[in-house]
């Protein structure tokens, strides 16, 4: 049995209430993007994350997908239960007309511009919109275990709203229809050992496919999406039992966690970082216990992005611009007056924060300073000529790695989302770097890469931690 609810009314919100911040910006990722209009170009593409469509879609355009996969690893304890959550956002058109009868007959229009009651000015547009949907599952007992597996099937629900739109007099200048179409999903878990039967850790797998019938398989992908999931992302939660991280796993899970198959998502541990029960698992790369930054004042559906830029570029739009966006969507509308009305401490708050702070040692003397002899910048390589990365070594599991040393890339939580695609692949060390906090980095060029001499020629390089590589062979070729 599955339960589909419409917002934040589940009865297990509480349970997954440490990762609903993370989740919600994963849910709303690029919804609407600045110019936050309708009519902008970067708006006419839209639900480009975790979008699942309808089989008969799928096969015909090879777009996109119509089913997702999460395996994730569970250590477990007595009694171990699994909770599931799958989110996504289910879209719904919405329609706009005009009426020049005082509401007897209406017509479509691409824009309706009116006085509303509040005396505003503003700018209705045709839009897709969307409504947030919860898929709880019934909670699932680990142990005993011989092989479980579970399918629930699940429908979002279509339907027809209409919304009459009045002007400052009361009168009916125009309506809004807003229509969603019936999605139908299919969600199954299934649990076995993580190794041979001795091994106590457990392998959960969860898939969830879109199983909607669509005999318009040649359709464009507008009526594709509105039979969608889009933004699918699940939350897991375990009773008395803990998750293995997928991106750094413990030595003794290494194997467990290679031989899982994710398939367009990521899952990463979140919330309480001591008790390791929650998951969430995302169309979009993460790390490990992601967090919206405490300086964001609210969401700018483009986490990507840095707030203040966005703020700053809110601020240039023209007022027939942000009424437009305005009335695009309630969204748009929320992040259009919150960077109107933004106090000037929350502009300090987003200016610059500093994530850790570290002690500083004894003070050092200050020695006089020989104003004869040129002054080289502290971030200059020839300010300590002790430093030279192209032929310094450093050691990595006890073999010297220096330039001309061959690796294997692994990077870790550290790397951001592009650092992983090199992941497994062999490249060239060129140089150890020393930063100013002390800290080693690795300058590689990739093997494979035949811009590698021209890179190498500039100067340009990917940098890794000195435990995000892997020595080939015995050290320096």
């Amino acid at each position: 049995m599955s339960t589909v609810t419409s917002s934040s009314t589940s009865a297990r919100e509480e349970r997954f209430q440490s990762a609903s911040l993370v989740a919600d910006a994963v849910l709303y990722e690029g919804y609407v993007l600045y110019p936050y209009r309708a009519s902008a170009q970067k708006n006419q593409l839209r639900w480009q994350f975790g979008v699942l469509a309808p089989p008969s879609y799928v096969l015909s355009s090879g777009g996109e997908r119509s089913s997702m996969r999460s395996e994730v690893i569970v250590e477990p304890r007595d009694h171990p239960v699994l909770h599931v959550r799958i989110r996504c956002l289910q879209v719904r058109r919405r329609h706009v007309e005009r009426t020049t009868d005082g509401g007897t007959s209406f017509f479509a229009v691409e824009s309706l511009d009116y006085e509303s009651v509040d005396h505003a000015a503003s700018t209705t547009v045709p839009w897709d919109e969307a409504l947030e949907r919860d898929i709880d599952l019934d909670p699932v007992a680990l142990l005993p275990l011989a092989g479980a597996s579970a399918r629930h099937d699940v429908v979002l629900p279509g339907d027809e709203e209409i919304e009459l739109l009045r002007n400052h007099q009361a009168e009916i200048v125009g309506r809004l229809i807003r229509k969603s179409e019936e999605v139908r999903a299919s969600i199954r878990v299934s649990t076995e050992r993580a190794g041979d039967d001795n091994d106590a850790m457990l392998k959960v797998t969860i898939d969830v496919e879109n199983s909607t019938p669509w005999a318009q398989p040649d359709a464009d992908r507008d009526a594709a999406m509105r039979r969608s999931l889009v933004a699918v992302h699940t939350l897991m939660a375990v009773d008395d039992a803990s998750f293995v991280s997928m991106l750094e796993p413990a030595p003794f899970a290494e194997d467990a966690v290679a031989g899982c198959c994710n398939d367009g998502t990521f899952p990463v541990l979140i919330g309480d970082e001591t008790s390791r029960n929650v998951m969430l698992s995302s169309p979009i790369i993460l790390y490990d216990f992601p967090a919206v930054a405490p300086e964001s004042a609210g969401e700018f559906c483009d986490s990507t992005e840095i707030d203040e830029i966005l703020a700053l570029r809110v601020m240039t739009l023209t007022d027939e611009e942000k009424a437009e966006a305005r009335g695009t969507d309630p969204r748009a509308a929320a992040i259009v007056d919150r960077c109107d009305d933004m106090p000037d401490e929350i502009w300090s708050r987003l200016h610059g924060a500093v994530r850790s702070l570290r002690p500083i040692g004894p003070k050092a003397e200050r020695l006089p300073v020989d104003e004869s002899e040129p002054t080289v910048p502290w971030w200059d390589p020839g300010q300590d000529a002790s430093f030279d990365p192209f032929t310094d070594v450093m050691k990595i599991g006890g073999v010297e790695v220096t330039s001309g040393t061959r690796v294997r890339l692994k990077p870790s939580r550290r790397a951001d989302a592009h650092d992983l695609f090199y992941s497994g692949l062999l490249a060239t060390v060129k140089g150890v770097f020393n930063d100013v906090d002390g800290d080693q980095h690795i300058a590689v060029t990739l093997d494979d890469d035949p811009a590698s001499d021209m890179l190498e020629w500039q100067g340009r390089f990917l940098y890794f931690h000195p435990d995000e590589i892997q020595v080939i062979g015995g050290g320096k070729q």
